[in-house]
């Protein structure tokens, strides 16, 4: 097990059965799907596995079944260079699973999902030693007493707090209050507030530095230390846009611990996300380190 890593990861981890259709179906009709892709997902295992692509050494912490999903969530990870050190295998239990169905032409997905059956992360499984010797640690909140555990730990010792919020679940605005940087999703953002604006006030009134709502094709807004930065959508031709907000997140974190400004930052993540969604599923379109070099450079 690696002592030293950049980014420590609490949250989800996920096997994806992804499927292309023109169109969702009405009910009690056949659909035929194509092109059927299997791939590991889950907003923060898919932001690690981007971040190791682009040469950071990652930590996941999780839960997965002792199922052959599991064993496949295991292998996707490892084979990326993810520290799977605290994934937590539940005995007897099933792996965290999905079904998408992805709309080309309109750019539209429809997920079907399966949480794990195993027993949440306990906060006494986060490894503080790792935890300690990290950069920054993102997490989804999914396991809500493990990441608020982990995330005062991090705050307490200086470590950057990045949230990737999907969903206005129990425990997420307890998150936000130790958080550095918060960007909320638009389902997130539509239940805790009239506009995306609003959602980044009142995050902002709870200590968030960078507070933030992804808008799918709208782009994304941010309120940073007080000012506000509104980044259009990168245009690229969509097929799939599974993964889209993952990557975003993981763009995000790459530019806080390689210090770069919240400008930057924020270009590097609408294109990152653009580019994700010209393939299928969430790590297929994952741009190569080269190409971000190339375009954004590095420090």
């Amino acid at each position: 097990m690696k002592f030293k890593n950049d980014v420590f990861g609490v949250g989800q981890c996920s096997l994806d059965y992804i499927a292309l259709t023109p169109s969702y179906p009405s009910p009690d009709v056949k659909c035929e799907v194509t092109s059927l892709t299997i791939q590991g997902g889950g907003p923060v295992a898919t932001a690690l596995v981007a971040l190791s692509r682009w040469g950071l050494d990652c930590f996941m912490a999780g839960v997965a079944g002792d199922d052959d999903f599991g064993r496949k969530i295991l292998k996707s990870l490892e084979e990326e260079g993810v520290d799977t050190g605290g994934v937590q295998i539940r005995g007897c239990c099933q792996s965290q699973f999905a079904f998408v169905i992805s709309e080309p032409t309109s750019a539209r997905r429809t997920i079907f999902w399966q949480r794990p059956t195993g027993f949440p992360l306990r906060p006494q499984e986060i490894n503080l030693e790792v935890l300690y010797k990290s950069s920054a640690l993102h997490t989804d909140g999914l396991f809500p007493e493990a990441s608020l555990f982990a995330c005062l730990k991090a705050k307490a010792v200086g470590i950057p707090v990045i949230v990737d919020a999907g969903t206005l679940r129990d425990g997420m605005l307890d998150i936000a209050k130790t958080s550095d940087c918060f960007i909320a999703s638009e389902v997130f953002s539509r239940a805790y507030a009239e506009t995306p604006e609003e959602t980044c006030r009142k995050l902002a009134d709870l200590g968030v530095k960078w507070a933030g709502v992804t808008l799918g094709a709208q782009g994304s807004v941010a309120l940073i230390d007080g000012r506000w930065i509104r980044q259009k959508a990168c245009p690229v031709k969509a097929i799939d846009t599974t993964g889209c907000g993952d990557i975003f997140h993981a763009a995000i974190t790459y530019a806080i611990v390689k210090g770069w400004g919240a400008e930057k930052a924020m270009d590097l993540a609408s294109w990152a996300a653009g580019q994700v969604s010209t393939k299928i599923g969430g790590r297929s379109g994952i741009p190569e380190k080269k190409r971000l070099d190339e375009k954004f450079g590095d420090l």
